[in-house]
């Protein structure tokens, strides 16, 4: 049964000598909003939320190239393998209309039917080319540290040659690493029935990713997010009583961001006494992070 009430929801994180996020055409460094806020991009959060999912053995599109778990080189040859995907037909319009098709891909992958994704595929030998859009009923935005971060960068060495027969040392490498020393992280989210019921997004669907976000960061450690470095504080979740909800979702979102701009506590405590009656008839569930 496709998701039946809106729900919103707001993950709080804390970071600790990790840096969260990197940005490539900056070195690398941990991203910052032009106030020097941290900031952790949707697309980052959504491939933490992916891995655990798949780590949790649900179907997943879009793997990582470090996570993969069926071998295929492509987005498009997943998609077209007989074996993990969906088979060259549904992607053939003069086969399988592209609302059939739609549904096919959704019911197939989770990311798919929660996130949505575009397959858009030109004509090749043997194929038919495709542009399949689908919006799906999950959104997250990106993160943002409550205060202005501070950034540690340490120079580092690479001693270690990567080439040759190994009789002559090769000169060190020089490099440099990032870090965001400590911060406390917030981002929104929220999920439409409108749209859940065009992908076919379940209760059962926002269940499973309700029980994943409080371990967003589990199985996510590298060397510049350090086991322990990165942890959820609290989940806070809200499920309405219709498709359209009580409240908006900048409303809903609004009320955390007045406790925390308060510098009010994060305790469950603390919280329940500032969103329980906040907003009549809506109450929240606060859950703590792993």
């Amino acid at each position: 049964m496709p998701l039946s009430n809106k729900i919103d929801f707001a993950i709080i994180f804390r970071v600790n000598h990790a840096n969260p996020n990197g940005d490539p055409l900056n070195g690398n460094r941990p991203r910052q909003d032009y106030d020097g806020y941290g900031e952790v991009t949707d697309v980052c959060l959504k491939r933490k939320m992916r891995d655990r999912l798949q780590e949790q053995g649900y179907p997943i599109f879009v793997q990582s190239d470090e996570k993969k778990t069926d071998g295929m080189p492509s987005l498009r040859v997943r998609a077209e393998s007989e074996e993990f995907g969906v088979g060259k037909d549904v992607f053939n319009t003069k086969k399988t209309p592209i609302t059939e098709a739609a549904k096919i891909v959704c019911n197939k992958w989770l990311d798919v039917r929660a996130f949505g994704q575009v397959f858009a595929y030109s004509k090749t030998s043997g194929s038919e080319g495709i542009s399949l859009p689908i919006r799906g009923p999950v959104t997250i935005q990106s993160a943002f540290s409550l205060e202005p971060i501070s950034i540690s960068s340490t120079q580092i060495t690479k001693s270690v040659s990567g080439e040759g027969d190994g009789n002559k040392k090769s000169s060190d490498t020089m490099g440099m690493k990032h870090r965001v020393d400590s911060a406390t992280y917030v981002t929104f989210g929220a999920m439409t029935p409108q749209l859940a019921e065009k992908t076919g997004f379940s209760n059962e669907d926002a269940e499973v990713i309700k029980a994943v976000l409080p371990r967003l960061f589990e199985g996510d450690a590298s060397s510049a997010r350090p086991e322990g470095s990165m942890m959820v504080e609290k989940v806070i979740w809200w499920q309405h009583d219709s498709k359209s909800g009580q409240y908006s979702s900048a409303k809903v979102h609004q009320t955390v961001r007045e406790h925390l701009n308060k510098g009010l506590p994060l305790d469950t405590s603390a919280l329940n006494d500032s969103l329980l009656n906040t907003l009549p008839g809506l109450s929240p569930e606060i859950i703590d992070g792993f």
